[in-house]
């Protein structure tokens, strides 16, 4: 089990990226337009790099529903590849079976 703060941490991580992700494709919709004044990107540069760190998507960790391990997960199911094999092996898993041979 990791650690209830690195949890909660990315958790908080995960509730700013959503709430700045507006503004922060807004601003970076003006730095990559051409048409825009060169005064106009900057200034849209420089509100970007005003934004909270942490209201960035690469900040945000992909970990573990059950176990919050931040490594060795998968996307899909958003669980770690040793909780998935625990749920196999316990039949949770509909289709999954432990191979051996």
């Amino acid at each position: 089990m990791a650690k209830k703060s690195a949890i909660e941490k990315n958790n908080m991580r995960a509730r700013m990226v959503k709430s700045y992700a507006a503004k922060r494709a807004r601003l970076k919709a003006i730095t990559k337009d051409e048409s825009a004044s060169p005064e106009e990107r900057f200034n849209a540069h420089l509100k970007l790099a005003q934004l909270p760190r942490n209201s960035s998507p690469t900040r945000f960790r992909l970990r573990c529903e059950l176990s919050g391990r931040p490594r060795g997960n998968y996307r899909k199911f958003k669980i770690s590849r040793i909780a998935m094999r625990d749920l196999a092996s316990d039949g949770m898993i509909p289709g999954m079976v432990k191979s051996s041979w």
